[in-house]
């Protein structure tokens, strides 16, 4: 069955994928092309016997783009070969069994372009960008958050202590680390009932609003469980690694808790993304979490520790935030290797509409964890004053004490 068609119109109603396709030797962009399209839609090896002509007529997907120098491919799939509002239904097509076949020797999903009455099938987030900071109370400034350090081995007690300084420091966000779940050394259910008596604490200390974010990742049912202890315990942030639990887990979660903020971390995401030939870019993983229902996802830094350049991170920000059909954006979260150094540079690049998840760079600050938020929070002050971090420093011990050690 031929799946190309370089004249071919796409029509609005359609999803289109960006792919970067290089085909097994002796194979050509067109051959494979053609597997990518049938595999992912109505074909298979061989002809069928039972291909009725109505069904290719109605179903199959059209190559309408070909880049023989980039090895970029575009295929527009009819609207009707996927489930209405079912995310893993629509990877099992796109992202499924392509990636295992003879004819491909690398190939990476790009891009989709998701087909408005497709976007409408999705919840998005419940708050987005601008009901975050209506729950915290800031209005303009980049949020300040940090994740409690170390990852792992904090009794619960000594877990919310650690959330609690980060919060009189100046912290508008306390969450768990990716890999803090429900340990022997610190059970979930402690950790959540301590570490929120100590939000409230702080609340009534600063003034501000603060939010804790606990991560409930575990089996479908386990974690649903885990979110109504949030719920009854006053919690109003959630926090769930979405690549590990799953995004029909991740549906579950936004689909049955439309008052509750879903904080996404992507844990795992490189082993898809960091291979620029091959898996899926986090440009897709991010589209696709937007409209499942995140409120805030972790796109990169640019400037901290983790791989992911300019251009991609902030492709990424605009995919996240852009208009969509109405749906809310999602809150961009910059983390990993950040200090109070680095967020006169990450401002200046990313804007003031992100958050600034820093756990290192607050909890290893000569002063402890009280004085890093402070030294945090004072440089995103600075930053938001027009006055150099030197110039900032001057008067605020703890961010020169944080510059004299970091840089």
């Amino acid at each position: 069955m031929d799946y190309i068609d370089l004249k071919y119109k796409p029509e609005e109603d359609e999803l289109i994928t960006t792919y970067r396709l290089e085909p097994s030797s002796g194979v050509s962009l067109e051959e494979a092309s053609g597997h990518v399209a049938g595999e992912s839609s109505i074909g298979t090896w061989t002809d069928l016997s039972t291909m009725k002509p109505d069904i290719a007529l109605r179903l199959k997907p059209t190559v309408f783009e070909m880049d023989e120098e980039s090895n970029v491919i575009k295929i527009a799939y009819p609207r009707e070969l996927f489930e209405d509002g079912s995310m893993p239904q629509i990877l099992s097509s796109i992202a499924g069994n392509i990636f295992g076949m003879n004819a491909i020797e690398n190939l990476r999903l790009e891009d989709i372009k998701f087909p408005p009455s497709m976007i409408k099938r999705f919840r998005g987030p419940a708050f987005g960008i601008q009901g975050v900071r209506d729950l915290v109370g800031v209005k303009k400034r980049p949020l300040v958050g940090t994740i409690v350090k170390p990852k792992v081995g904090l009794s619960p007690k000594e877990h919310a202590e650690v959330a609690y300084n980060s919060w009189t420091g100046g912290c508008d966000i306390v969450k768990d680390d990716e890999n803090l779940t429900d340990q022997i050394f610190n059970k979930f259910r402690d950790r959540v009932a301590e570490t929120i008596k100590l939000r409230d604490k702080a609340e009534n200390e600063t003034g501000e609003i603060k939010i804790y974010m606990p991560n409930v990742t575990a089996e479908t049912e386990e974690m649903m469980r885990r979110v109504e202890f949030v719920k009854e315990h006053g919690g109003r942030y959630v926090m769930i690694d979405i690549l590990t639990s799953g995004f029909s887990a991740l549906q579950t979660l936004r689909d049955k808790n439309p008052g509750l903020a879903i904080h996404a971390h992507r844990a795992m995401h490189a082993a898809l993304t960091r291979n620029k030939r091959h898996g899926i870019s986090m440009l897709t993983l991010a589209k696709i979490s937007r409209l499942i229902g995140v409120d805030q996802l972790h796109i990169g830094t640019v400037v901290g520790k983790m791989e992911g350049g300019r251009k991609e991170v902030t492709v990424i920000q605009k995919a996240i935030t852009d208009e969509l059909y109405g749906m809310k954006s999602t809150f961009p979260v910059c983390s990993g290797g950040l200090h109070p150094g680095l967020v006169e540079p990450l401002i200046k690049i990313m804007g003031g509409n992100i958050i600034i998840q820093a756990g290192g760079g607050i909890h290893g600050h000569p002063g402890g964890t009280e004085a890093g938020a402070k030294a945090m929070r004072q440089a995103v002050d600075a930053e938001m004053e027009g006055v150099s971090p030197r110039e900032y420093a001057e008067r605020n011990l703890q961010l020169k004490e944080a510059l004299d050690k970091w840089g």
